[in-house]
This record gives C-alpha cells, structure tokens and sequence, in this order.
C-alpha cells in the first residue's frame, strides 16, 4: 500500500507516472526529454516573462509534432525550498489544466513541451521539474528533467535622510536605504555641480549606504545624490544640505529665556526650602525669665518733682522736713538684684532741673547709711515717672 502525503490529485499523477514507468520494461522505454546545454540554471528579472526550453524524443519522430496515435503525458511541478511539490501545469488525455501566469509555449499534441512564465514574481523563484510519460502502440517511455529558475528584482526607489544638525563644524550622516532588491543593492553617493565630488570609502559605505561629512562648512552646502543600483538595475534620491553658521535668533533667545526661568525657579525653591526647614527666631528680649522685678516704692505726693521731659528727677530736699520713720526692721528690707555696678557706687542722685548737683542723704527717716548697712539693705535705682504715671 502507498502512502499519500500530498495533495489527492498530484499523489495520483505521480503514482500514475510511477506506474507507467515500472510497466515499461527497460528494453522499450526510448523516450528522452531533453533541456539546452548550459541552461539548466536561469535567470529573469520581475515583471518580465521566461520560457523554460525542454522537449523530448523518440525514434522516427519530429521533435515538434508527435506520430499518429502518440498519447504524451506532461506534467510541470515547482519546488521550493521548504515547501511541498507544487504542481503548476498539466497535459492529460488532451486535457490543459495550469496555474495563472503559466502556459506551454506550443499547442499540444507536441513533443515541444516547453513551459511560458508571464509577469514573473520573485516568489516564482525555485526549481521547476518536467515529466513527460508517451503511450503509444509503438512506443512507450518516461523521462524528466530539472531547470533552475532565480528571479531577480530590480533596486526599488530608496529613501534618503539626513542624519544630525548641519552647522559649521559639526558631523552628519547622509543616509540611503533600499526597501527591495534582489541582489542586494550597492550604493554610490555624489554631489552635483558646480561643486562636483563623488566619494569613496572610508566615508562611504556602499553596503549599507550611509555617507559620513565630517567637519562641515559652507562650502559642502548643496544637493547629494545616492544611487543604488544591482545587476538588472538601479535607482535613485537625493537630499539637500544646508550648512549654517550656527543656531538662529530664536534659538538663542528662547535658550536664554529658559535658562533664566529656570535658574529663577532653582533659587525660589531653595529659598522655601530654607524658610521651612528653619525654626522661627524668639524677638530680642532683654528680660531674663528668671529676672526678679524691681520692688515698687510708694512715694508720698509732693514729695517728688519730676522733670516735664520725663528723665529721672532728683529727690528734693523736702524728704528732710518728712517726720521721723519708725525705725526699720531687718525684715523688711530685701536685696533686690538687677542693679548696674554704676548705681551700686553712687551713693546719691543728681538733679536734672539745671541746678548744680548736690548730694542727698538716701537714709530715710534720719536712719543713717551705716545703721542700713548693718541690716543688710542694698540702696536702689527708682525709674523716673513720666507726667502721665508710667515708667520710661
């Protein structure tokens, strides 16, 4: 039993073949198919057509035309790489059966069996197999043969770019790409006139098509060409290149700008930061919180002249004509600090009424000062009053 793996109806035309061949004894089987020397490998470029020669013979017949009665068998299969045998024309019983494109190149009956491509496509590309079986009451056969097809495709239209900023000094690359090919394509690059350059490798790359300017000035200014080109033909773009002396207006004032939005921006931020991070400072006080308050003294009215403009007035002499104090306790008197080393050492106080300074006994009472040092009392600064009653 046979196995089928292909398609039912070319299965059955190659079992058939395979049959009529082992049917045939060795003795008998005189049909040759022959192909052209030297053309066992073609080649045809797309959209063009191709005619792959073959033909066979027998004995006593003419290569175009069959004897009477002759009953030739012929099949076309294409195999590619990868692929199933496909099948792409057949000649049974009188019967034309072919693929799109594909046709023999004489009517049949012929013993020319040779095969007609149109409009070729690259995917025609693959080894094309002939296989021709004759029954006849006289002569019976089968023989085959293989031609090679490779289509090739013509550089399609490339694209071309510039690659960087075109000022003076600096680098760019010109670039040149070939969407289809077949061979791969090669490329050149040249600069029309009236400043004429065609360029080589190093800065040249003709595989991949990439041209490098180093060092750019005004003078390389104009238009380039590439063309990329293979065997069955070529193709081509161009690109201008303007070199410039450097960044425009706008560039250069929308840079500045920026630069000091941003530099304004930096030091706001830094500012906040610093005013968050740090704590609030205390206002300046003098009095210390562990700062004992100066006792008040009453004073008994009109005892005291105090000066209109508010200063410190002095103790007039009326004290003297007060009545005599009870002698004071020990008790009462009580060390009051915050005393500046200036009022500790004077024992007296002046008068601001711009009459000359005379000493006043601090002793109240008639009580002198050595009876008050002996009880420990301390003399005592008295602010001024101003005519209002505060402190100044």
């Amino acid at each position: 039993m046979i196995s089928l793996t292909r398609p039912p109806a070319t299965n059955l035309l190659r079992v058939l073949f395979l049959g009529l061949s082992i049917l045939v004894s060795p003795s008998r089987a005189q049909v040759e198919l022959h192909v052209p020397a030297g053309l066992t490998k073609l080649q045809a470029v797309e959209g063009e057509e191709v005619v792959l020669p073959a033909w066979y013979t027998v004995p006593g017949g003419d290569v175009t035309s069959g004897v009477p009665g002759e009953m030739p068998f012929v099949m076309w299969f294409l195999e590619q790489k990868g692929r199933d045998l496909d099948q792409v024309l057949s000649y049974i019983n009188g019967e034309m059966t072919s693929k799109s494109r594909v046709s023999l190149v004489y009517s049949m009956p012929s013993r020319n069996v040779s095969l007609r491509l149109l409009d070729l496509q690259e995917k025609d590309s693959g080894s094309y197999r002939c296989s021709v079986n004759v029954r006849d009451p006289t002569v019976k056969g089968h023989s085959s043969k293989t031609l090679e097809l490779n289509v090739l495709v013509p550089p399609a239209p490339p694209s071309c770019r510039l690659l960087g900023v075109p000022r003076v000094g600096t680098n760019v690359t010109l670039s040149c790409q070939c969407p289809r090919s077949k061979p791969s394509a090669q490329y050149h690059w040249e600069r029309l006139p009236p400043n004429m350059e065609v360029f080589f490798p190093p800065v040249l790359d003709v595989t991949l098509g990439y041209l490098s300017l180093s060092n750019l000035s005004t003078s390389m200014s104009g238009v380039y060409i590439c063309k990329a080109h293979n065997k069955v033909g070529s193709a081509q773009c161009n690109v201008t290149l303007e070199v410039s002396t450097g960044p425009g207006a706008a560039v250069v004032a929308g840079a500045v700008v920026g630069t000091l939005v941003g530099l304004g921006l930096l030091a706001g931020l830094v500012l906040l930061y610093q005013r968050r991070g740090k704590p609030p400072e205390e206002a300046p006080n003098d009095i210390k919180e562990d700062a004992i308050a100066p006792r008040t003294m009453l004073w008994p009215k009109g005892s005291d002249t105090i000066s209109k403009n508010g200063t410190l007035s002095s103790i007039t002499s009326a004290r003297a004509l007060r009545p005599p104090l009870s002698p004071l306790r020990s008790s009462t008197l009580t060390p009051t600090p915050s005393l500046s080393s200036q009022a500790l050492s004077s024992p007296s106080l002046l008068r601001t009424d711009g009459a000359h300074p005379q000493p006043i006994s601090l002793s109240p009472g008639g009580v002198s000062s050595s009876t008050l040092n002996r009880v420990g009392a301390v003399p005592v600064m008295v602010p001024a009053q101003s005519q209002a009653g505060s402190l100044v």
